[in-house]
């Protein structure tokens, strides 16, 4: 692409007002924004693939919470993999791919240090923002560094059909548990878990209490839960501890629409079990990321971990793509293809 060529606006998605439950297309617009000419240190970027992810639902609510919010009337941003256009920075030049955060946009000018460079000769662009992106990172690091994986743990992981939860599974069996359980919302991707994912249990939630189905796959507790979706799913896993058990808290899915959220009510058996309910935040543990990508790397490889992704096609559908993760009409990673 020449200079004369070069984009000089880019289309982006705003947040128009703060959704009250679950949100709507009236709470977005697409828009043509000003591209301005990249500085010293910047990059042009030309988006190939966006992330749309559960904790941007956080995002477009002004509660406290540990990212800042999206403003409103303003673009939105999210993980993206994109080419690059224009580099006013050392060490990139036109043609390389990279990640960053710049993403609900087809173009995007960003400071070079924001972004990191990737090869797609390694592994295809979108597992950048998957199974070796964020998702399989936050999978590693609550296993590895939080739940600690121990030999013949029992393991459950709630949400399990989704990014992080396919790779949560995986990755507990490869460190050893014993019995690994996992739940879903629809019987398709119950089966996907034993079948394709090395589940030894899975259940969908929409069939029964959760408390019930667990207390069948696990009948002597649970070691270890990691939590996708709390709600229902962390008061049953609370109710199925161990002693000395972990509970790993990484979304809370169930939670982001609802205005009245309602605590467990059987916060006392932490204490009966002498067990730990963590917290975390995947850029505070960036020190796990080498080791990450050497294991991670090494089983995609081998052929020992396995990923599915969604695509939608079309920045235009970006919202929609975003709206149907929530609802979880996804298998794997959402991703869009511009």
């Amino acid at each position: 692409m020449s200079e004369q060529t070069l984009p000089t606006t880019a289309r982006a998605w705003h947040l128009d007002s703060r959704p009250e439950g679950r949100p709507t297309a009236s709470n977005f617009s697409l828009r043509e924004v000003a591209l301005p000419t990249p500085d010293a240190g910047q990059l042009l970027i030309a988006n190939e693939y966006l992330s749309v992810d559960p904790y941007m639902r956080g995002r477009m609510s002004d509660k406290k919470s540990y990212i800042e919010p999206y403003d409103v009337d303003a673009p939105m941003d999210g993980p993206a993999v994109g080419r690059v256009l224009v580099s006013n920075a050392q060490g990139f030049a036109p043609g390389d791919y990279v990640v960053h955060v710049l993403g609900w946009r087809d173009y995007a000018i960003l400071d070079a240090a924001t972004a990191q460079k990737v090869d797609p000769n390694l592994a295809p662009l979108t597992a950048y923002l998957g199974v070796l992106g964020v998702p399989g990172l936050t999978a590693y690091i609550g296993l590895e560094r939080f739940a600690k994986i121990k030999e013949g743990d029992t393991v459950f992981v709630s949400g399990a059909a989704g990014a992080v939860g396919t790779q949560a599974g995986q990755i507990a069996k490869l460190k050893g548990a014993g019995l690994v359980i996992g739940s879903a919302g629809s019987d398709e991707k119950v089966k996907l878990l034993i079948e394709e994912y090395d589940y030894d249990v899975a259940f969908n939630y929409k069939n029964g209490p959760v408390a019930e189905q667990l207390a069948m796959a696990a009948p002597e507790g649970i070691d270890v839960f990691f939590d996708n979706v709390g709600g229902e799913h962390l008061e049953a896993a609370i109710g199925a501890l161990k002693l000395h058990a972990r509970i790993v808290v990484c979304e809370v899915v169930s939670q982001y629409n609802d205005e009245k959220v309602v605590g467990p009510r059987n916060l006392w058996n932490l204490s009966v079990t002498r067990s730990d309910i963590l917290a975390f935040m995947v850029s505070e543990e960036l020190d796990l990321q080498p080791d990450f990508v050497r294991e991670v790397g090494g089983w995609l490889a081998e052929g020992r971990l396995r990923y599915r992704e969604t695509v939608r096609e079309g920045l235009e559908n970006t919202l929609d793509a975003f709206l149907a993760m929530m609802r979880g009409e996804n298998i794997g990673k959402m991703i869009v293809k511009l």
